[in-house]
């Protein structure tokens, strides 16, 4: 069985393996480079390893792609006022390839 990590970025926290790609919210570097992680958790087999509330930064991932997510339509509306507001977003996110869990 590989490892399998948890790790917290953007507000938001993703159960990891080896080898995994995942999209998470925009990291300000560039492509191809490489970053640790904040890990919250690591499982090895029978061996757990939990943080109080951190391990640190054990997990190795390397930046593959940014870009923006396809767009959703936000509608504001009232009741009989003849209020009606459109609005579109696009979400920014980067493509990470988890490299190594320590």
């Amino acid at each position: 069985m590989s490892k399998i990590a948890v790790i917290k970025t953007g507000g938001k926290q993703y159960k990891v393996a080896e080898g995994e790609v995942l999209k998470v919210e925009k990291l300000a570097a560039e492509k191809g480079a490489k970053l640790n992680l904040e890990t919250l958790l690591i499982i090895d087999g029978d061996k757990i390893e939990i943080g109080q509330p951190s391990l640190g930064e054990k997990v190795e991932v390397e930046i593959i792609d940014s870009g923006k997510a396809k767009k959703i339509t936000v509608v504001k509306y009232k009741n009989k006022t003849r209020y009606k507001k459109t609005v579109g977003h696009r979400q920014q996110f980067t493509a990470i390839k988890v490299s190594k869990i320590a």
